[in-house]
């Protein structure tokens, strides 16, 4: 299969001045979305801009999840969870590895966007542990795919520097495991400081045929790609 054209990874100075930790992710801070004010407690990841992109699109219909079951994987916060409950989804699954974010994304759905839509809260490292009779249409994932190291610490490492490897496991599982249903959709959304090749070859390798629903240019030498994937590549 003839691979996506696609930028190499930044210079590595430029990744790590892009991503340099601020140096509060273990104080309580607050983010604002769609008129929605949040607290986010120590630990947990506090969105930036790609992650709005993935927002937008989730209650927009873009990403549509309006009656389907859907999983956020590396829910942080959990403002797609929120945002999927208030389009309607069926079921949303708030995975992350991270126990304080699975239980603020579910308390900030229920308080955010109550309704019919049933939330699940899961505890899973990618897909260790996530139940395993569940099957889901959508799944988006904004993972930390960042290329070079930019901190020595482990939460820091979690929410932003994992590399390409966590992308390898992410598809290897997801295609291993009764997890889609017929048709589902994969969303994933990494910029040019990951090594976009490589995730886009693991998600081939492992059965997936990718496409990119969305490039977007930050003027400033980032590139953002939001990719679909479908089941039916070819390694």
């Amino acid at each position: 299969m003839d691979q996506l054209t696609l930028p190499p990874p930044l210079p590595a100075e430029r990744i790590v001045e892009l991503n340099r930790p601020k140096g509060d992710l273990h104080t309580t801070r607050s983010y604002t979305w769609n008129g929605w004010d949040l607290e986010v407690p120590p630990g947990v990841f506090r969105p930036g801009l790609t992650s709005a992109m993935i927002f937008d699109r989730v209650l927009s219909g873009e990403i549509e999840v309006r009656g389907r079951r859907y999983l956020a994987m590396g829910c942080g916060l959990g403002v797609e969870v929120a945002a999927a409950a208030a389009r309607g989804a069926a079921d949303v699954y708030a995975v992350d590895v991270h126990p304080a974010s699975v239980e603020t994304a579910v308390a900030n759905a229920r308080r955010l966007a109550p309704g019919e839509t049933r939330v699940h809260a899961v505890v899973a490292d990618v897909l260790d542990g996530f139940p395993v009779d569940a099957q889901v249409d959508v799944v988006t994932f904004n993972p930390p795919a960042v290329s070079r190291p930019v901190s020595d610490d482990p939460d820091v490492v979690r929410n932003v520097c994992a590399g390409a490897p966590l992308l390898e496991r992410f598809f290897a599982q997801i295609a291993e495991r009764d997890v889609l249903a017929p048709g589902a959709e994969v969303y994933v959304i990494a910029s040019n400081t990951a090594d976009l090749q490589t995730i886009v070859s693991h998600a081939v390798t492992h059965g997936f045929s990718p496409e990119v629903a969305l490039r977007h240019d930050w003027n400033d030498g980032v590139l953002t790609y939001l990719f679909r994937f479908t089941a039916g590549g070819s390694a």
